[in-house]
């Protein structure tokens, strides 16, 4: 599968991106500049932002209010929710995610960040690698974010020294050995004054690897989805009542791994009947092949009884079916996850009902150490546990399938989403 294809069906690639950090590390600056030196903010924007900086008493365009789109944020000079910004180079489209970084806030930041193909982690250059660094860099790694961009900010309050710059880098390089990173990359940049985000510095000869909108625009994301394994969760199936195709009968969803094409043979989850696929239909037309991720229609050759949540696979690459799932969780809510607990889990198209089988232990972020002493998993803490449904799952590990590996816990009595899990 090559990118001129993928771009035939998709048009201009889509990058989508978050950032991450501690506490006024600058990362809503940093968004702010990109926003601002790529020409992608419209005049009523700039204009309130000019008022709002006036009003801050700030002797330059405050930058950072181009994200910081709550008034609580604004007030506070902090970044609350997360804010998704939309733009576009001659190259590429992107789709922001700016998350918070005190604390209280990894839940929000791992919303931001669960359909991220790279990830932005600001290191201020006078503090270097810190505790939320760490917390950071752990949870993109346990997000599996194919690439992460270490921008060392504030340069300019270190007069753009080299030698702080290499410090930082080799300090992270020795963290980093510890977790499954597969592509680093290091941008010192200063977001205040615009140096190596759009523009290159002039103040830091010293360093060649391009700016962060150049590595932005030429990280190769094409293979960045699961092309082997083929997975087609069914999201609704058409029956049209026109009687022109009154024999038509599609099930429609999007592929989640893998390519199928016309003539393939393949199975049904959880019946497990095998057919033929008749042809793979989108609103513009009929396709050979369909791969991620793309929306389509398949037809069968043969009438199997299927409906929403069922999954369509090869037969010689078939998923993991079972009701017994390990994963590392992410938990979401004020109330502590019970063991025994019984919540509704939504994986893919699918929902079914589990019971929380075990708590294996808890990982503290900052050393990645395991803590076996105290499983009580309250908000924002990251577990290992197992859970057993109602009925089977059909998953892959999820580091080799970001969708087909990842699932939402929910609390049967709020219906508030309590926690995410990605499966081991």
């Amino acid at each position: 599968m090559t990118q001129n294809t993928t771009n035939s069906y998709l048009g201009m690639e889509l990058l989508r991106f978050s950032t991450a950090g501690s506490v006024d590390d600058g990362k809503s600056t940093l968004i702010g500049r990109l926003l601002y030196d790529s020409k992608s903010i419209f005049e009523d924007q700039l204009e309130a932002v000019k008022r709002a900086s006036i009003q801050k008493g700030t002797e330059h365009l405050n930058l950072a209010l181009f994200t910081d789109g709550l008034r609580a944020e604004r007030e506070q000079g902090i970044t609350i929710d997360v804010a998704y910004r939309y733009f576009a180079t001659p190259k590429r489209k992107f789709i922001i995610a700016d998350t918070p970084g005190h604390i209280q806030y990894t839940r929000n930041m791992v919303t931001g960040a669960s359909t991220a193909n790279a990830a932005l982690v600001l290191i201020d250059a006078r503090n270097g690698v810190t505790e939320q660094t760490c917390r950071h860099s752990y949870i993109s790694s346990l997000l599996k974010i194919p690439h992460l961009v270490f921008c060392i900010n504030k340069m300019d309050l270190v007069d753009f020294s080299q030698e702080v710059y290499e410090r930082i880098r080799n300090q992270f390089t020795t963290f980093a050995e510890l977790l499954d990173l597969r592509d680093i990359r290091f941008v010192p940049v200063s977001a205040l004054m615009g140096d190596n985000v759009v523009k290159p510095s002039v103040n830091m000869p010293w360093y060649d690897g391009g700016t962060l909108m150049q590595v932005l625009e030429t990280i190769e994301i094409d293979q960045d989805n699961d092309f082997i394994a083929p997975r087609f969760p069914v999201q609704y199936v058409i029956r049209p009542e026109s009687t022109e195709y009154h024999d038509y009968r599609g099930y429609a969803g999007r592929v989640a791994g893998g390519v199928f094409k016309k003539g393939d043979t393949v199975r049904v989850l959880p019946s497990g009947l095998t057919s033929t696929i008749k042809s793979i239909d989108t609103a513009n037309g009929e396709l050979e092949e369909a791969f991620p991720p793309l929306s389509v229609t398949i037809q069968l050759e043969d009438d199997i009884d299927i409906s929403r949540g069922d999954m369509i696979v090869k037969p010689e690459q078939m998923p993991t079916v079972s009701q017994d799932i390990d994963m590392m969780m992410c938990w979401m809510n004020q109330r502590p996850l019970q063991l025994n607990g019984k919540y509704i889990v939504k994986h893919t198209t699918r929902e079914v009902r589990c019971v929380i089988k075990e708590i294996h232990y808890k990982v503290n972020v900052n050393n990645l150490e395991q803590i076996l002493d105290d499983k009580i998993v309250r908000l924002n803490d990251i577990a290992r546990v197992t859970i057993r449904t109602t009925k089977p799952l059909f998953t892959d590990p999820y580091r080799t399938n970001r969708i087909t590996g990842a699932l939402v816990l929910i609390d049967e009595g709020t219906n508030e989403t309590v926690g995410v899990g990605m499966v081991e």
